[in-house]
């Protein structure tokens, strides 16, 4: 009885990590993701940072709940980007899409692509850049590159002296 109980633990432990890892659909339209993306920065002033990536791969999840974790980053990203997580796995490369972003993979998974709310490709990231070598990511690193990327740092005005 013992053993079965341990059994059925690990069994829905595991069903937990899995559920709560599925951060990217690999079944869904990329290009049509990122233009509903485009389209609701537009309509709120803010860009689009696109999370390359899969399931399988451990820094896209732990990249997910470091920034959740961190209030400061997360507010960063729910305050100036729509996020979208591109699903690259062996059942959907997405090929298309990843071509028409300048090929992000090449720097290995996750990589970052910026857009702003027009859909112009500002930025790509590598995410080792990000790293703290650790097995983590830096948060002043982090937090840098997503403020870096912002509405707000990218407007001449922010720049011109007031008067």
């Amino acid at each position: 009885m013992r053993l079965l109980s341990l059994t059925f633990f690990l069994l829905m432990t595991l069903a937990g990590l899995a559920h709560e890892t599925k951060l990217y659909d690999v079944e869904a339209d990329a290009s049509k993701q990122i233009a509903a993306a485009i389209k609701e920065a537009n309509a709120q002033n803010k860009n689009v940072m696109i999370q390359a990536g899969g399931n399988w791969c451990s820094w896209c999840i732990k990249f997910n709940k470091f920034t959740i974790a961190d209030a400061q980053i997360d507010s960063i990203i729910k305050a100036s980007y729509v996020l979208v997580h591109l699903n690259y796995s062996k059942e959907n490369k997405n090929e298309a899409t990843f071509a028409s972003l300048g090929f992000p993979q090449r720097f290995g998974f996750p990589s970052f692509i910026i857009l702003d709310k027009t859909g112009q490709r500002l930025h790509t990231q590598n995410s080792s850049y990000l790293e703290d070598g650790k097995g983590s990511y830096d948060r002043n690193t982090v937090f840098e590159f997503l403020q870096a990327w912002t509405p707000w740092a990218l407007d001449p005005q922010t720049y011109q002296a007031t008067k």
